[in-house]
């Protein structure tokens, strides 16, 4: 989607803020003994209450109004009766429309304890989005996001997961451009328009390369197995600089 006009505007912001105060809600909730579904219950009512419709659930029929992925599981994992368990790394990735609006939102959470290397692990997973949001502005190119976040990533000795790209939204949960890569690629030539709106969701991880698909269809494991964290705004090239719309509030 390119934003034209301030009425698409305020309907990207009103979709992002219900995406991101789905999501805080959920991560404040969580706890040890609760299972993913108890947690995508809660997901899924403050969507309803805020008249949103999960996106994945009704873009591509996945069994679960949000997607909540634990430990070994990197990204789209069902909810279901997995118990989540003190030192847990929980990954809540939130999607939704409403009014013709889509806006995606993620963030991996900690149940403590945990070690300080997971910590760690998610707070440069957080800047590493950061890094890469602030990479978008009209006329830049594309494949500065992944450059500037893979600069990142070597510094501090990570690897990032390649086949797991940021994306076009806004009119719907993928659209142009289908594929942003959150890691250093060559000959990608295409640049940023003003209003363009994508997402930012470097997979940031210690010793993950890909992502495989497991035997349920959906959920998506680290190859080499390794602890990864995700972490996604949805953002808007504007002249002023990168426009995040899923902020709570």
């Amino acid at each position: 989607m390119t934003v034209t006009n301030e009425d698409e505007l305020d309907g990207l912001r009103v979709i992002g803020r219900i995406v991101a105060n789905t999501m805080l809600a959920m991560a404040r909730a969580m706890e040890p003994g609760m299972t993913t579904q108890e947690l995508d219950e809660i997901g899924r009512a403050a969507l309803d209450r805020a008249g949103a419709t999960p996106a994945p659930e009704a873009t591509y029929g996945f069994p679960g109004a949000t997607c909540i992925s634990v430990n070994e599981e990197i990204a789209h994992g069902i909810p279901g009766p997995r118990v989540i368990a003190a030192g847990d790394l929980v990954n809540i990735d939130v999607s939704a429309s409403k009014d013709g609006f889509f806006a995606d939102n993620g963030g991996s959470f900690r149940v403590q304890p945990v070690a300080p290397a997971l910590d760690r692990l998610c707070r440069d997973g957080q800047r590493a989005m950061q890094i890469g949001v602030a990479e978008v502005r009209p006329g830049r190119p594309l494949a500065g996001i992944g450059q500037a976040i893979g600069r990142f990533a070597q510094a501090r000795g990570y690897t990032l997961i390649r086949n797991l790209a940021s994306h076009g939204v806004g009119r719907a949960l993928h659209e142009d451009p289908t594929e942003v890569p959150t890691w250093p690629v060559r000959g990608d030539r295409r640049v940023l328009r003003d209003g363009q709106v994508i997402t930012v969701e470097p997979f940031l991880s210690r010793g993950g390369l890909w992502a495989r698909e497991g035997v349920d269809g959906w959920t998506l494991y680290s190859t080499p197995r390794a602890a990864t964290v995700q972490f996604e705004h949805t953002v808007v090239a504007t002249r002023n600089g990168p426009l995040v719309v899923t902020v709570p509030g």
